[in-house]
């Protein structure tokens, strides 16, 4: 028979969801994938109740339903400080990952390239190959996550024609400074180019650090593209419901793309998802205060039973360093870590471009119950990893 693609020919599984499935088989507690294991906000799931009988349970407009899209309209206006408008700037995606691939078609040509930062969420390379690019990798070097722009004007003069930006940074927690995304925003101007952001975690930011839209930085708006989701700021990961926010010329594109990729997200999910968007500033503050306890609570027990390890900016990410444990299959490692200690991770290898097996990747979007057994399960782990080598 003829082969198959070219294309995805290298691509394997997700490794993060990988290891759920592991975590699952070895009844480990799953600190891998980013879900919560608490319930979203009430007011959502009564409103899901109320419409469940009579719907509408029919298509809602292509890219959105109008209420969906004018109740977001006005939340993201009023975060980000500029005048977006529901019709001409915003298309509903099923999920952040349909918006990124959407925004990523719509931009780049086959042959282009594309500058990511590494580490990086793993489906940024796959987006960019899938749309027949080159992924060009710009460090970002740990354990502080800076990066060299000089490494990002070296991109855009090899040919880049956009930069994916993830901020919070999934899976290292950097919040990016307002000076940095100036520097950045600079070079993009510069040679030209465009900016795709990932920001499901914009919400989830702690102190003293302050999550900064690209887009709303001086001459950014025309050349940003700006993905995130309901998923992590109302723990609706299951309900798939992600936007594009962009320019209207950009936008117009971005409806077609998607209408040929998925036709549109679940409506009735929109209509329950809308009284979400509607939440008072307070609530955003709750939730801040929320994952600060969480993050508290986890990075207070590493702490204590002497882990090294990055302590977040932003996001629910935890990276912890393993090399004490002589580990140089970091896969092998988690594998080992979810069958014998009990708690599921993520190999740092699949989000770095350079050679990194030193570095695991936790999650703390979990109940205090949840996050305290694990981290009882962890406590044993330097006696438990004496073993691991043998």
């Amino acid at each position: 028979m003829r082969p198959l693609s070219t294309r995805t020919a290298g691509f394997t599984d997700s490794i993060i969801r990988r290891m759920t499935r592991i975590s699952n088989k070895f009844g480990a507690i799953n600190l891998s994938q980013g879900f919560p294991d608490f319930d979203p906000p009430r007011e959502i799931t009564d409103r899901l109740a109320e419409i469940a009988p009579g719907g509408p349970h029919q298509y809602a407009i292509t890219w959105g339903a109008q209420n969906f899209r004018e109740a977001l309209a006005r939340k993201q206006s009023r975060w980000t400080g500029l005048p977006i408008d529901a019709d001409k700037n915003i298309v509903v995606t099923c999920g952040s990952t349909e918006a990124m691939m959407a925004a990523m078609m719509t931009i780049v040509n086959p042959g282009d390239k594309v500058a990511i930062f590494s580490p990086f969420y793993e489906n940024y390379t796959a987006d960019t190959i899938l749309t027949g690019a080159e992924p060009v990798y710009i460090p970002l070097v740990p354990p502080s996550f800076d990066f060299d722009a000089n490494l990002i004007e070296d991109a855009f003069k090899q040919g880049a024609k956009a930069l994916v930006l993830c901020n919070p940074s999934n899976p290292c927690g950097k919040v990016f400074t307002r000076q940095e995304l100036e520097q950045i925003a600079g070079i993009v101007i510069k040679y030209d180019g465009y900016v795709i952001t990932d920001e499901v975690y914009e919400h989830i930011v702690y102190e003293p650090h302050r999550h900064t839209y690209i887009a709303s930085l001086p001459g950014m708006w025309e050349r940003t593209i700006s993905c995130s989701s309901l998923s992590k700021t109302y723990s609706i990961t299951g309900w798939r419901l992600g936007y594009v926010i962009a320019p209207e010329r950009i936008i117009d594109r971005v409806k077609k793309v998607h209408d040929f990729l998925t036709v549109g997200a679940a409506a009735p999910l929109m209509e329950a998802a809308t009284v979400g968007l509607c939440f008072p500033d307070d609530y955003y503050l709750q939730l801040q205060a929320h994952y600060t306890h969480m993050k508290s609570l986890f990075c207070g027990g590493l702490r204590q039973f002497g882990f090294d390890f990055t302590e977040p900016q932003g996001a629910y990410y935890v990276m912890l360093d393993v090399s004490r444990y002589g580990v140089k299959d970091d896969l092998h490692f988690c594998e080992w870590l979810a069958e014998h200690v009990g708690v599921g991770a993520v190999p740092g290898s699949c989000f770095f471009r350079e050679d990194v097996h030193h570095l695991i990747r936790f999650h703390f979007a979990k109940r205090d119950d949840t996050l305290l057994a694990a981290l009882e399960r962890l406590s044993e782990m330097d006696v438990k990893a004496r073993d691991y080598n043998r």
